[in-house]
């Protein structure tokens, strides 16, 4: 069929024309910014999951109901290269003068670009435009602990909001990447806007981990946040993402091909796209077929391995490598440490070094004490075609 007809959407972030599946976190989220825009309390959120499973998209959908409800809301992705400080500040500028702050600002609205200028002073970071002409405020985001100063500056950002009669919402993506003290001080500055009733919500996501950083760093943070789960979809929510776009453009499944589909992306958002996108290229007829799905598979494959599974790969070591080598030696799902040791041939507490850079890495991660499983799906499989037969154990 006409590939410039075809309607689904591989690529990470990229939203699916049909997001199936996925309707109640997205009413809670309306829920909890509804309430924090009436000044009543709520818990933020931080959606949790594996690689693929669509919580970038949730959170680009979290930014555009804000954003209905008249928020001013900005996205916000964190990464191993910068501290969580050097991602608030300019995405905090473009909310301060998306409040027209510069223009025609009130008294908390002048207040809280001297309380920036303040933070910026104290966490070390220059922004040139926001220099210029603005004293910062002394005494207020100074101290130089990020926990006090963050939490002067979100109480800021919150009034000045709040003088404008709007609201505020921060979404963070890939929230694992941050420190211990960073998410601490994260909690620190949600709890106290939380206590001034202000409208200022974060909404998050991160890999599983992150429920774990979060207990480490407060132990009140689950009175903050609820951490609501999404994995692959149940059958028919994967069938309904495959079969609604299609259906739309007048092409149809035989059914032993759209259960085969289903089967091989084990209901995974990303691959289901992926695998979509395949199928609809190769099918000759409207009518896609279980050999279609066989061609399709093969290409789907392949574009995976070249990208989704290669580009994760190449951020390893050549130690990280072997143990997740290891790893996907034993089978799919989780596997105790020792396990994967012995798999190696050495003491299990060699292989702490490594595990521990895969999990700051956000390629594997934890699910209990001991234990070690991928946090992108199918990646075991992945790791046996990339590192084939015995050889990698040398």
């Amino acid at each position: 069929m006409d590939p410039r007809n075809n309607p689904y959407v591989p690529g990470a972030g990229t939203p699916p024309p049909e997001l199936a599946g996925r309707h109640e976190v997205l009413e809670r989220a309306e829920i909890a910014l509804t309430r924090v825009q009436r000044g009543k309390p709520s818990k933020s959120l931080i959606v949790v999951g594996l690689r693929g499973v669509g919580k970038t998209v949730l959170l680009v959908r979290f930014q555009r109901q804000a954003e209905a409800l008249g928020y001013q809301a900005t996205l916000i992705e964190a990464h191993e290269g910068k501290k969580l400080p050097e991602l608030l500040v300019p995405a905090l500028r473009r909310i301060l003068l998306g409040l027209s702050i510069a223009a025609a600002a009130g008294d908390k609205g002048r207040r809280a670009l001297r309380v920036l200028r303040s933070f910026m002073g104290s966490v070390k970071i220059s922004w040139n435009d926001l220099e210029l002409g603005i004293e910062p405020l002394a005494g207020t985001a100074d101290s130089h602990d990020l926990e006090q100063d963050l939490a002067d500056l979100f109480v800021a950002v919150g009034e000045a909001a709040a003088e404008r009669g709007t609201a505020v919402a921060l979404c963070i993506d890939e929230m694992q990447y941050l420190s211990e003290a960073e998410f601490s001080a994260l909690i620190m500055a949600t709890h106290k806007v939380s206590q001034l009733q202000l409208p200022l919500i974060v909404v998050g996501a991160g890999l599983p981990q992150i429920v774990g950083l979060a207990g480490q760093s407060k132990s009140y943070a689950e009175r903050l946040f609820d951490y609501p789960r999404v994995g692959a979809l149940s059958d028919a929510d994967a069938r309904q993402a495959l079969t609604q776009p299609a259906a739309v453009m007048g092409v149809h499944f035989e059914p032993d091909a759209l259960a085969q589909l289903v089967a091989v992306t084990r209901g995974y958002p990303y691959f289901l796209q992926q695998w979509g996108y395949e199928v609809w290229n190769v099918a000759a007829t409207p009518l896609i077929t279980r050999s279609d799905v066989d061609l399709a598979t093969q290409h789907a494959i392949a574009a995976l391995d070249e990208s989704f599974f290669r580009v994760r790969f190449d951020r390893c070591t050549p130690s990280e490598k072997r143990y997740m080598r290891a790893l996907a030696d034993l089978g799919e799902g989780p596997k105790r440490s020792g396990d994967v040791a012995d798999r190696l041939g050495v003491k299990v507490t060699s292989i702490g070094p490594a595990r521990a850079k895969l999990i700051t890495k956000g390629m594997i991660y934890s699910p209990q004490h001991g234990e070690t499983a991928f946090t992108v799906p199918l990646f075991d499989d992945y790791m046996r075609r990339a590192m084939p037969g015995e050889d990698w154990k040398r």
